[in-house]
């Protein structure tokens, strides 16, 4: 069965200077560790006239590829992302420890943020260099935070029932969500409460005393709208380490700093010199989704 490179190879489409130079680099990022590589870019701080910027389901034929053929015991997953649906979130983890069961470790060279982060919470640790963020995992509906949501519908319950007369006033500000919009809200908060308490206990945090209430902390932390203040809070090394996630410093192996800040720099010139929105791949293909013309 012919994969998503060697469909693309048929077709007649040629290798780059910078499909080149991003293949060499993760390659050298997988002989240094021994394990294999993929990676998942995402060009939305180029500001691409795209749909397909976010983590969503589309996602999992670029990652598809990327697996195919994969031989090693652990993979490293390369992260840059500003986020996306929880959903297409649990669907890549489920995937990826289908193949490598729980030796899956996170680098965010740059962001990895709302869904990019529940992702590094899926890892045994995370990679993070001094200039890395991670960031609040609250969901987003169409930018708007849901526990925004959740709290405007709460105001208006307790306002309503001492001051009945401003019924109209609340009549008018709620009618732009849809209907059951409140309901999915609170269900998007549970679920991402669910997944990312899971996934730490499960593997991040399986060897402290109590992974289980260790995960539910470091989760209330994430996800939690009134101590992050804004969804794109932007939390540090530091700060994460603090948060109780198991870090390490890019910075702790010089090769590997070097190795992944090089990728790194490359992914950022293919977008900015490509019509590329979105680039999944490991060190011999990648699958690229192109921007809107």
């Amino acid at each position: 069965m012919a994969n998503y490179e060697e469909i693309a190879r048929e077709l007649g489409q040629t290798p780059t200077n910078i499909d080149y130079m991003r293949n060499h680099y993760a390659n050298k990022i997988s002989e240094i560790t021994g394990r294999d590589i993929i990676y998942y870019y995402s060009g939305w701080m180029q500001n691409k006239n795209s749909n397909n910027l976010d983590i969503n389901d589309s996602d999992m034929e670029g990652f598809m590829n990327a697996m195919s053929g994969k031989r090693k015991d652990g993979v490293d997953l390369i992260l840059h992302t500003p986020g996306g649906d929880p959903n297409a979130a649990e669907s890549i983890v489920k995937y990826i420890k289908a193949m490598y069961n729980k030796d899956l470790r996170v680098i965010v060279p740059h962001m990895a943020m709302s869904a990019g982060t529940m992702i590094a919470c899926a890892s045994k640790e995370i990679i993070m260099g001094k200039q890395s963020s991670l960031g609040p995992v609250d969901p987003q509906f169409n930018g708007i935070p849901a526990y925004n949501i959740k709290a405007e519908f709460e105001e208006a319950r307790q306002d309503l029932s001492t001051n009945p007369q401003n019924a109209n006033y609340w009549a008018i500000r709620l009618q732009q969500y849809p209907a059951a919009f409140l309901k999915n809200a609170v269900d998007a908060i549970g679920l991402t409460n669910a997944l990312v308490e899971n996934w730490l206990a499960d593997n991040m945090l399986s060897n402290e005393s109590d992974p289980e209430t260790k995960s539910k902390e470091i989760t209330a932390s994430l996800n939690n709208h009134e101590d992050t203040m804004a969804h794109a809070r932007h939390f540090s090394i530091d700060k994460c380490q603090k948060l109780g996630l198991k870090i390490v410093p890019l910075e702790n192996e010089q090769a590997i700093q070097d190795a992944v800040l090089s990728f790194h720099h490359v992914m950022m010139i293919a977008f900015q010199n490509t019509p590329a929105a979105k680039i999944i791949g490991n060190e011999i293909k990648a699958y690229i989704s192109m921007a809107n013309s």
